[in-house]
């Protein structure tokens, strides 16, 4: 394999407006995002850019910033579209989609989302992690995976997606991390799928490959990152990267 990782991001966050400039310890938070990615030591890193103030924090570091068009609907469109511009010739054959509001990610965690793609026959890799809050169980918010894996194997098949809690019966729950890793000829073929009816009607963009026919296969890990939505998420984030 030979990953590549992209950050999409830009300004117009609805919960939290300007937070990939937002400072933490003295730098924006894309910035941070942008370090870990480095830390992982997958592949080079891009930061795949709505805006360009987003763009000019990432080369003031000395990173790689492509400027994409504001007006692309999804992070995965914004991805795609930088890596036509930046690697035309294809080197690059597996896309690690990170997020641009995770700054305190593990390295760890993004290698995990290698693992699934070890199997040939899986289009797009991702995360689970085990339920074991009832309340969080419940909670549409939660985004829960019927997930088809063997007691403690590392890694299982992704067969559905939903705000309400899967699968039924005894046994355990997941929760769906939202990060994804993609093979290329997956991600090229994602972006030009029309949106699914169970997409829709779930709200999960992800649920757009299943209908398709795509394999999504995800590795479990131990704990979810922190996602920075609210001014609590970055308080926190803010706590733990300044010591």
């Amino acid at each position: 394999m030979h990953p590549i990782v992209v950050i999409p991001t830009r300004l117009g966050s609805t919960r939290l407006p300007g937070k990939a400039l937002t400072d933490i310890a003295g730098e924006p938070m894309v910035v941070h995002v942008w370090r870990r990615g480095l830390e992982a030591d997958i592949g080079p890193v891009i930061v795949a850019c709505g805006d360009a103030p987003i763009a000019e924090a990432i080369r003031a570091v000395g990173g790689k910033a492509v400027l994409t068009d504001p007006a692309l609907p999804t992070g995965s469109d914004r991805v795609q579209a930088a890596l036509a511009e930046i690697d035309p010739g294809r080197r690059y054959d597996i896309v690690v989609v990170l997020q641009g509001d995770l700054p305190t990610i593990e390295p760890s965690v993004l290698r995990a989302t290698l693992a699934p793609l070890e199997d040939a026959a899986v289009d797009i890799a991702t995360l689970a992690t085990l339920i074991t809050d009832p309340l969080e169980l419940q909670a549409p918010q939660v985004v829960k995976i019927a997930l088809a894996i063997r007691p403690g194997a590392p890694v299982g098949r992704a067969v559905y997606f939903s705000r309400s809690v899967i699968p039924g019966g005894a046994g355990p729950h997941y929760h769906h991390v939202g990060l994804y890793t993609y093979r290329r000829d997956a991600l090229e073929r994602f972006v030009t799928l029309p949106r699914g009816v169970l997409e829709q009607r779930e709200s999960l963009e992800q649920l757009r490959a299943i209908e398709n026919g795509m394999r999504i296969d995800a590795a479990v890990i131990e704990s979810e990152p922190l996602g920075v939505d609210t001014l609590a998420d970055l308080e926190r984030a803010r706590e733990i990267l300044c010591g």
